[in-house]
């Protein structure tokens, strides 16, 4: 078989239904007629929409010729040799001594714990969250007004954060696990287009499932999952993780565990974790991070702008976008997890605190497309040099915005005066329209603005967030320099993308917690400076989205695999001697 890259088609030719039309084009691309392709398997298909009068397809198939045709391929077009992708090889090892410890199941910690489960290591995985059918149903109650759970919500619980997102799996890493990744979630439920599409992605209705069926196959490989339960401490013996303090959230009781391997997958949001691994020893330095807001458009609008004449084909779907910009002294400002057809998610998770998420289900069919517009945080805009003061500061903008959501003075970085906020107000978030924020109007009139439609878009936009949003000045809320970089850059954008600073798209506040502010220092055996403990994924802030952080699940478990095999071998040659 030979693999074909760089094909364009007809989008009418990526319809499932025109299974017959993609082969006539394939074919068209070789130089060869239809009747030569003995087989046909689709391995990746994206969009070319930079000329917007000829939106078309890109695929790379691997086809099979008849005896004795010799391809003929158009310009453009590259052929070489097919190499199916290797399946991942999990060595089987025995377990000898404590078993893993694995805190955490986002997708860091579910895929390194199903591998050492796979590899017979048995591992123990605590979540300080609900199982995620529970989860479901605390979130759902917060939406419609309930108290925050600060033990389950958007940030915790089973599947970690990137559960109530859009589930993205699209990532701007290199590694071959990406395709392991991808596979696992299809055996897991997810939908198989996943394979194919250049930037797939599940949708959170479907994540919850996949989530699910990724802590069954854990548990029958025999691995054990534990809900509600906290790692409230390590045990550090000579340098070396001795065992972990557990606290059943339930009940308050705490439990001590022996373990010599600890993976700390504990995401992002885990701001006492953090302190906690400091105070046990390990390393921790600061790195870059982003803060902004969360930034509503019209989905007919960004189809429009991206797709152009083409926006309604069935092939396209919602149009996405990524953009990014510098300002005149050098600093970042772009854009990240944009959900097409979604929603502004409420995603605090401490009280008195409020930021926002986006997410989208798999169909994409809401009315707005929705991103985070964000502003690069340096570690030396901060005062000290405690590694932690990047959490202190996202937590300052959070306590800032949910002050301001509620009426009260928002005091960004400094004092806050008296006042608490009314029950029906809390967790009200700060929004503006992108018209009154570069007009430097605090949007007294609801926040609309009387502005001409783009396109076929309405001439304003209807705010997702689910607990309602208060209409302020952001600058109220957010640091000068991270409100002044978006206000440069806003006009940037929208050279970029036509109508991104389209008057009435509503910005709401604060989306803080793009990435981690901290990174727990590991070594290239990806072990901190205490032997045993393997700070993981995005929270540890080695991974940026969901399959970087499930591909670096799975690298630690390899280190740990290995490690132990090591370990048996040495033991043997001990014997033998």
């Amino acid at each position: 078989m030979i693999q074909v890259s760089n094909l364009p088609v007809s989008l009418d030719a990526l319809l499932p239904k025109n299974a017959a039309l993609l082969k006539k084009e394939v074919a068209r691309g070789l130089g060869v007629k239809p009747g030569s392709l003995m087989t046909l398997k689709l391995l990746k298909r994206s969009i070319d929409a930079r000329k917007k009068s000829k939106v078309h397809g890109v695929v790379t198939v691997a086809v099979a010729l008849a005896e004795g045709v010799e391809a003929r391929p158009a310009k453009g077009v590259s052929v070489k040799v097919y190499e199916a992708a290797e399946s991942l090889e999990v060595p089987c090892v025995e377990l000898d001594g404590p078993r893993p410890l694995v805190v955490g199941t986002g997708p860091a910690g579910l895929f390194c714990a199903l591998y050492l489960a796979r590899a017979g290591l048995r591992p123990l995985v605590v979540e300080r969250g609900a199982a995620v059918d529970e989860r479901v149903e605390i979130v759902e109650a917060f939406n419609d007004g309930a108290p925050l759970d600060t033990r389950t919500n958007i940030q915790f619980g089973e599947g970690g954060a990137g559960t109530f997102s859009d589930g993205k799996l699209n990532t701007g890493i290199k590694s071959p696990h990406i395709r392991h990744v991808l596979e696992t979630f299809v055996e897991a439920g997810a939908p198989e287009d996943i394979l194919v599409d250049a930037k797939p992605h599940i949708g959170t209705d479907l994540l919850v499932g996949v989530v699910r069926n990724l802590r069954c196959a854990i548990e029958a490989a025999g691995g054990e999952v534990r809900f509600l339960t906290r790692l409230a401490g390590l045990e550090v013996e000579e340098g070396r993780v001795a065992g972990a303090r557990l606290v059943d959230e339930r009940t308050g009781a705490e439990e001590t565990v022996g373990a010599d391997c600890a993976v700390l997958a504990c995401g992002h949001s885990a701001r006492d974790t953090f302190a906690m691994v400091r105070e046990a020893g390990a390393a921790l330095e600061r790195k870059p991070f982003a803060v902004g807001v969360r930034i509503e458009h019209p989905q007919a609008l960004i189809n429009e702008a991206q797709c152009g004449p083409s926006a309604n084909h069935p092939a396209l779907g919602a149009a996405d976008y990524k953009l990014a910009v510098k300002t005149a002294d050098d600093r970042g400002v772009y854009t990240f997890c944009m959900c097409p057809g979604g929603e502004v998610v409420a995603a605090a998770s401490e009280e008195g605190h409020l930021c926002v998420n986006g997410m989208s289900r798999h169909a994409r069919a809401g009315a707005n497309a929705n991103a985070a517009l964000l502003v690069e945080v340096r570690p030396d805009d901060l005062p000290g040099d405690d590694p932690l003061e990047g959490v202190v500061f996202q937590r300052q903008l959070e306590r800032a915005a949910y002050r301001l959501g509620c009426g009260l003075p928002a005091a960004v970085g400094g004092r806050e005066e008296a006042g608490a906020c009314p029950p029906r107000a809390a967790f009200t978030a700060p929004a503006q329209t992108v018209g009154d924020f570069l007009a430097g109007d605090a949007g007294a009139s609801a926040g609309c603005v009387a502005a001409a439609a783009v396109g076929s878009a309405p001439a304003a936009v209807d705010p997702t967030y689910p607990r309602g949003v208060a209409w302020c000045d952001l600058r109220d809320c957010l640091p000068a320099f991270v409100t002044e970089a978006m206000a440069e850059a806003l006009p940037m954008l929208d050279r970029k993308l036509r109508g991104f600073a389209y008057p009435g798209a509503v910005m709401t506040a604060v989306e803080a917690r793009s990435s981690s502010p901290v990174r727990i220092v590991r070594d290239n055996r990806f072990q901190s400076n205490i032997a045993g403990l393997y700070p993981c994924g995005e929270g540890a802030g080695y991974a940026g989205g969901i399959t970087s952080a499930a591909v670096d699940g799975l690298r630690v478990a390899e280190a740990i695999v290995a490690d132990r095999v090591a370990e048996g071998v040495s033991d043997e040659d001990a014997d033998a001697r």
